[in-house]
């Protein structure tokens, strides 16, 4: 059963813009879990890209800050990680992690490309 579902990935020019979502299912999600998209190149280990506390605290890799902005929505069981200035380094497929019970999505592949 697929408990984190990633969204919102696809082709994009360099300099665009995506947005990613992860919606958590009624069955694990928690309020107070540290939520994290992660992103995997070809030939890369996978790497944190941001998280969120419950507390809304966010933290961010050097190589996207002031770039992506993490945010999180209880209500709808959701975080968003919003890519902006998107080069092509940041190819990868993206994953979302909530911390409690370190359950993880399937991921949504970001390619871009002129």
């Amino acid at each position: 059963q697929v408990q984190l579902v990633e969204s919102g990935g696809g082709l994009v020019q360099p300099w665009g813009s995506l947005r990613l979502s992860c919606v958590a299912s009624v069955s694990i999600f928690s309020i107070y879990a540290n939520m994290g998209w992660y992103r995997q190149a070809p030939g890369k280990q996978r790497e944190l890209v941001a998280d969120i506390g419950s507390d809304a605290r966010t933290n961010y890799a050097d190589s996207v800050k002031g770039r992506f902005t993490i945010s999180r929505d209880n209500a709808k069981r959701t975080v968003y990680l919003q890519m902006n200035n998107l080069k092509v380094e940041d190819t990868a497929v993206y994953y979302c992690r909530q911390g409690v019970g370190n359950h993880w999505g399937q991921g949504t592949q970001v390619v871009v490309s002129a």
